[in-house]
């Protein structure tokens, strides 16, 4: 299938929801727009319509009840890199971290508008399918990251890196300002099973820190978030 086949096909989402009129009233608005929308009023029977449809994109509530929404999403990350859409009440910036860090692709609070929702799904699916074009050049303050042809700088000066480290810088600097927590860089990394492995994720941390001259003590680039992941920022900022 072609670019322009697939910028035409529709857009299937999963929708996992256990407030039923707002699931309905939802897909409603979204399948008016030209996008499919399959619901599910929990975590286990999400999961099931998942694997059944693959869609491009799920909708996923964080306040579920049982298996709450950062389980299926922990869960989700296992067995797929279909974007997830973290959708909840709930607007603090611990939910969205502990949504983002569980391996969310985007957050949204309720009450939310239903463009908003529709724009941010498209751009997932566009994303996943794609359609954005070519890898775009990666700036956080003085470094710089070309995906495509794997080279980065620091200040103008080149940094040696490993395949696996290129990956998780690569990951770090596309959600910069974002935290991650170490399994969502493993499964955002997929490197060899030796390097897959959560409690690894520090090491090649420490390594990063010591290519981009971070102090390891007191980084300022490359910073730890204590009980929940890494970040990196503009040191400048």
């Amino acid at each position: 299938m072609n670019l322009r086949s697939l910028e035409n096909e529709p857009i299937s989402v999963v929708y996992i929801e256990d407030d039923a009129r707002l699931a309905r009233l939802t897909a409603r608005y979204l399948e008016t727009h030209g996008t499919r929308v399959t619901v599910a009023a929990n975590g286990p029977e999400g999961l099931v319509e998942i694997e059944r449809h693959t869609p491009d994109v799920i909708l996923l509530d964080l306040m579920l009840p049982g298996m709450d929404g950062i389980e299926v999403c922990r869960q989700l990350r296992a067995r797929t890199d279909v974007p997830i859409i973290m959708v909840t009440a709930r607007g603090e910036e611990a939910d969205r971290v502990l949504g983002l860090e569980g391996g969310a692709d985007d957050y949204l609070s309720k009450p939310f508008s239903s463009r908003e929702l529709l724009a941010r799904i498209r751009a997932q699916a566009r994303r996943a399918r794609g359609l954005t074009g070519p890898a775009r050049e990666l700036r956080v303050g003085k470094l710089v990251m070309d995906p495509t042809a794997m080279r980065a700088t620091m200040d103008g000066a080149p940094i040696s890196l490993t395949t696996y480290e290129f990956k998780l810088l690569q990951a770090l600097a596309e959600r910069a300002g974002r935290v991650l927590g170490r399994e969502q860089l493993v499964d955002m990394v997929r490197g060899s099973s030796d390097e897959a492995f959560d409690r690894s994720i520090d090491v090649h941390i420490s390594h990063l820190r010591a290519k981009l001259n971070d102090d390891s003590r007191a980084p300022r680039m490359l910073k730890t978030v204590r009980g929940v992941g890494y970040m990196l920022v503009d040191e400048e900022t």
